[in-house]
């Protein structure tokens, strides 16, 4: 299976009416935000504007990297237009146990997520060795 057919994932809708983007004029993108480009959310890593030219509007240029593959995206499109914006939503939550290849893990309001396995090769080694050796361990999700 290609890198490529390995992340072609489809996300569904969700029936409660909550929608997966948001439209966004281009000219209100920032670096470090998000974008989804070619149907694929990413991280604005480099972005550029163009003066308006005889037959046109300002284009911006953006350089971002897929949150999932890594691979680097780029999109040239008017200032005036809108792109979908992910919706992304961080949580930061405390490793308080590994129990049977499995992270227990303890978000902020106190609620235990128990269903994360330990990440296979050196991030899970890095992971156990840190929580063994008594070191304070956050992930995010």
């Amino acid at each position: 299976m290609s890198d490529d057919e390995q992340h072609n994932v489809q996300f569904e809708g969700t029936s409660s009416g909550a929608s997966l983007t948001f439209p966004m004029q281009c000219s209100a993108l920032r670096k470090n935000g998000h974008v989804v480009i070619k149907g694929r959310p990413c991280k604005i890593v480099d972005m550029s504007t163009s003066k308006t030219g005889k037959h046109g509007h300002a284009k911006v240029h953006l350089v971002a990297i897929d949150i999932f593959t890594g691979k680097k995206l780029e999109d040239l499109s008017p200032s005036t237009h809108n792109m979908d914006v992910p919706n992304i939503k961080r949580t930061e939550y405390t490793l308080v146990n590994i129990d049977d290849g499995f992270l227990n893990l303890l978000d902020a309001d106190s609620n235990q997520k128990d269903d994360v396995k330990v990440p296979e090769g050196e991030l899970g080694e890095r992971i156990e060795a840190d929580f063994e050796a008594g070191k304070d361990v956050s992930q995010v999700f």
